[in-house]
């Protein structure tokens, strides 16, 4: 990586506060958190607005928002993002067939069309060549009120500062996601952790 994790204890207290909320939740620290940590005013506001975002009272459905984070991090050659995103997407109950046919959704029949309205969008704000045509902007305005509709564009946002500053830093998968072949790297990024915390243990 660009950027390397600096010791636990030397991140400020209320940081390790994330640290801990995140090994609640998906078994470990992230090591996005721990790159984002080393501006820990930063990081703090980043992990308040991505728990806004992916609150239970939003009014996009949790699969989509999971299926918006996966395309957005395919796109930005985000491994990290694919793994983590793509573990959520199956936890969401979305099947394996469907999570593999994502990269290739258009091209696909398991999509909804509030699905394909959401991922036309979020290829049309990703791709910096691309536009967001006035097509997309009225199958968008059929299939979603405007509250939805800004909250979506904030996700998409987000998750291109996320998986972009990940890329760039070539953090590596961790492990989380069990589609097979999805993850570039992902059998090497496990073998490094375990032996990283075989080292640490």
């Amino acid at each position: 990586m660009l950027v390397r994790p600096k010791p636990l204890a030397a991140y400020p207290w209320f940081i390790r506060l994330f640290f801990w909320k995140q090994k609640r939740t998906y078994g470990k620290v992230l090591e996005p958190g721990l790159l984002w940590g080393r501006s820990p005013w930063v990081f703090a506001a980043l992990a308040l607005l991505y728990g806004a975002l992916n609150r239970r009272g939003s009014p996009l459905d949790p699969a989509l928002r999971s299926l918006v984070t996966v395309r957005i991090s395919q796109i930005n050659h985000c491994a990290f993002c694919v793994d983590v995103n793509a573990a959520t997407l199956e936890k969401r109950g979305v099947g394996e067939d469907k999570i593999l046919a994502l990269q290739h959704w258009r091209e696909s029949d398991l999509f909804t069309p509030a699905e394909r309205a959401a991922l036309d969008y979020a290829e049309a704000v990703t791709d910096t060549r691309g536009e967001v045509t006035a097509a997309i902007r009225t199958a968008l305005q059929e299939r979603f009120d405007e509250d939805a509709r800004a909250e979506l564009t904030g996700l998409i946002a987000f998750q291109n500062m996320s998986s972009k500053f990940n890329a760039a830093l070539d953090v590596p998968p961790q492990g989380f996601c069990h589609v097979p072949q999805l993850v570039p790297g992902q059998d090497a990024a496990r073998k490094t952790e375990a032996q990283r915390d075989a080292a640490e243990g």
